[in-house]
């Protein structure tokens, strides 16, 4: 049998960013409006870009996490605008952004019923405890990733570093559901 559409979204790429340089926070809240920086709060500057909408939180060690992004090229464009800003407002920035992904998440849909009791004997590293949370949570080793499985086939995917990886696991779980007679097509 044909395998159902099978849909995937990223939702969420938090990466790490390094400048390799200490930042004064304080010039960037006195010369960009909308930065919201309080010291006795929280140590980092909140940095918010409407396209790509992210939210960077810089600290003055020169490093920064950006969250939000929905794809790589997006979090490219966006560390690009958040560095061309700081630039045009008199913020000296030396040397190139050196940015890891730490995460992404999606989500996807398998287009088919999952039946979560039998995937729960039959798959190993998983939990599954229907009272307490009506997913199974599968944690895959290769690649590294968890996953949250639903009987509806809809799930989600955190953990993985590489966009392409995301795809690799979605259709992986879905060959290996399938192997195991779970999937009610």
């Amino acid at each position: 049998m044909a395998t159902p559409r099978i849909s995937v979204k990223i939702e969420n790429i938090v990466s790490t960013v390094t400048l390799d340089q200490k930042i004064d926070l304080y010039a960037i809240e006195r010369s960009i409006p909308g930065v919201e920086y309080n010291p006795e709060q929280f140590p980092g500057l909140v940095f918010r870009l409407d396209r790509p909408r992210v939210t960077a939180l810089i600290f003055s060690s020169g490093k920064m996490v950006v969250t939000g992004a929905k794809s790589t090229d997006n979090l490219k464009r966006a560390v690009k605008k958040i560095i061309k800003i700081l630039r045009e407002n008199g913020i000296i920035i030396t040397g190139r952004p050196r940015v890891q992904i730490q995460n992404i998440v999606a989500s996807a849909n398998l287009g088919v019923e999952v039946n979560l009791e039998m995937a729960a004997l039959l798959l190993e590293n998983c939990m599954y405890e229907p009272e307490q949370f009506p997913g199974l949570i599968y944690r895959m080793d290769e690649p590294r990733v968890v996953l949250l499985i639903f009987s509806s086939g809809k799930m989600v995917v955190t953990g993985a570093k590489r966009e392409e990886e995301i795809y690799e696991v979605v259709k992986k779980i879905y060959h290996k559901l399938d192997e195991l007679g779970c999937l009610r097509k």
